[in-house]
C-alpha cells in the first residue's frame, strides 16, 4: 500500500477539475480555477495528459476540439505551442504541471489523474508517468496520484512510491466505454489491480457506489472518493458510502 491520504483529502470537497465555470472566467483545469478553489479552500482535481515532447500538461481531453478554437489530439503539439492555445471561456492558455504546482505551491490538496494514453486500458509505454514524476519530484504539498488504467498507477508504485496512490473506478459498462474492449470492461468492472498497484484509495463513479466490490474494499481499510456529484442532494446519498466527493456545479459545504 502507498503512503496514506492527506487528512485535507478527506475533509475538503474536491473541485473537478479545479473549480470551474465559464460563465466566470473559469474553464476546467485552468489556472483560474484552481485560483479559485484554492481561494474558497476546496482540494482541486486535474488530469493530465502528454505532449508531443513528453511533458505532463493540465488538460482533460484527447482532442483540443472541445476545450479550444483548435482541433486534432493534443499529444500532436509540443508543450510550447499548447501552452500559447487559449482555453474555451477564459483567458488562459493550456497550463503544464510544473506550472500548476508552482501556483499552488502546497495551498492545498492536488488530486492528478493521469489520462490512460494507449486507448485501451492496457499497457503503458510510460511516457506520462516518467512525465507526472519528473514534474513532482521536488513537490511537497499534498498530493495523490490516480487513474482508470491500473497499469499507470502500478507504473507510479514504482517511479514515487511515497505519494499516495488509487485507481478511478467507475462499473465500465461496455457501452459507455467504447472503443475499450469488452472484456477489459469486465476485468476492470471488479477492481483486481488494488493491491498490486499498492493503492490506498479508490475514486468510484456515484451512479455505482452500491457495488460489494466497493463496500469490500472500504472494509478493507480503502478509502472511498467518489466522482461526479452535482447537487446536495447526490451528495447526502454519496457520503453513505463515500468518505469525499470530487463534485462540479454547486458549491459543498464542509464537513463539520
Amino acid at each position: 500500500m502507498s503512503s496514506a491520504l492527506h487528512p485535507d483529502f478527506l475533509t475538503k470537497p474536491i473541485a473537478h477539475r479545479a473549480l470551474h465555470d465559464v460563465s466566470d472566467g473559469r474553464p476546467e483545469n485552468s489556472r483560474a480555477a484552481i485560483r479559485a478553489a484554492i481561494k474558497a479552500g476546496y482540494a482541486i482535481e486535474i488530469d493530465l495528459q502528454l505532449s508531443r515532447d513528453g511533458q505532463a500538461m493540465v488538460f482533460h481531453d484527447e482532442r483540443l476540439d472541445r476545450l479550444t478554437m483548435e482541433t486534432g489530439p493534443i499529444n500532436q503539439r509540443s508543450a510550447t505551442e499548447l501552452s500559447h492555445i487559449p482555453l474555451r471561456g477564459g483567458r488562459e492558455n493550456i497550463p503544464s504541471l510544473k506550472q500548476v504546482l508552482k501556483l499552488v505551491a502546497g495551498r492545498g490538496p492536488l488530486l492528478i489523474e493521469l489520462k490512460d494514453q494507449q486507448g485501451e486500458l492496457g499497457p503503458t509505454d510510460g511516457k506520462l508517468e516518467a512525465a507526472t514524476a519528473q514534474a513532482l519530484a521536488d513537490y511537497e504539498g499534498p498530493v495523490a496520484l490516480m487513474s482508470f488504467n491500473p497499469n499507470s498507477v502500478i507504473v507510479m508504485a514504482r517511479l514515487m512510491p511515497h505519494i499516495p496512490r488509487g485507481l478511478t473506478t467507475a462499473a465500465f459498462d461496455p457501452a459507455d466505454w467504447h472503443p475499450i474492449a469488452p472484456a477489459v470492461c469486465d476485468r476492470l468492472r471488479e477492481i483486481p489491480d488494488y493491491d498490486h498497484a499498492k493503492a490506498c484509495f479508490i475514486s468510484h463513479d456515484v451512479r455505482d457506489l452500491d457495488r460489494p466490490r466497493v463496500t469490500e474494499l472500504r472494509n478493507a481499510g480503502a478509502t472511498i472518493l467518489s466522482w461526479t456529484i452535482t447537487s446536495p442532494e447526490a451528495e447526502a446519498k454519496a457520503r453513505e458510502y463515500a468518505q469525499n466527493i470530487t463534485f462540479e456545479k454547486y458549491l459543498p459545504a464542509f464537513p463539520a
